[in-house]
């Protein structure tokens, strides 16, 4: 399947749209998977899905085919999402973290009704997760989500985030020390 997209990418670049339309529906939803969990809001990974599609079209030249599509693409998108986030930190650096609203990350609908207790407890979680991940800096949020989210191998994070071994390993484990620290007090509330 792989060589069959490389092929396309092949054919994308030398002006066939019709091949690059197939490689946007076939990568489109998990680009846009990926962006909203590192951006949080649907907007931006739309933007962020937009950019990576454009940014894909002006560099196939560069694609090596010794590489898979949906790897590269996931770089470009991690890049795009990472330029965004910069960019919102210069703009809304006196904006507060704890502006969050409920209902912007993704989350499950139980089959039943939960108990209120419950909802709240989970709009909770939800509030503390996302403020953490905001927290973060943009390399280990890309590097935790790709980890835990995308299920990504060190070796695809390191590959998409431009990263040695180490560093994209690190980059993952400070994440989660962070999460982890940042959602302590619902685990042990005496703390």
């Amino acid at each position: 399947m792989e060589a069959t997209q490389a092929a396309a990418v092949a054919r994308a670049t030398a002006g066939e749209h019709d091949d690059f339309r197939t490689l946007v529906e076939r990568h489109g939803r998990n680009v846009f998977r990926l962006a909203f969990r590192l951006t949080g809001n649907e907007h931006d990974a739309e933007e962020v899905v937009q950019e990576t599609f454009l940014r894909a079209y002006r560099g196939f030249r560069r694609f090596e085919a010794r590489s898979q599509v949906g790897t590269w693409l996931h770089r470009i998108a991690v890049n795009c999402a990472m330029d965004l986030l910069r960019a919102r930190q210069r703009d809304e650096k006196a904006e507060s973290l704890d502006a969050f609203e409920p209902g912007q990350a993704p989350h499950q609908v139980a089959d039943r009704a939960p108990d209120p207790e419950r909802l709240l407890y989970s709009a909770e979680v939800e509030r503390r997760v996302a403020n953490a991940l905001r927290r973060l800096t943009p390399t280990e949020r890309a590097a935790f989500v790709l980890r835990h989210f995308e299920g990504a191998s060190i070796e695809e994070i390191r590959h998409a985030l431009g990263l040695g071994e180490a560093a994209a390993k690190h980059s993952v484990f400070r994440a989660v020390q962070k999460l982890r620290a940042a959602l302590q007090t619902l685990v042990d509330p005496m703390r």
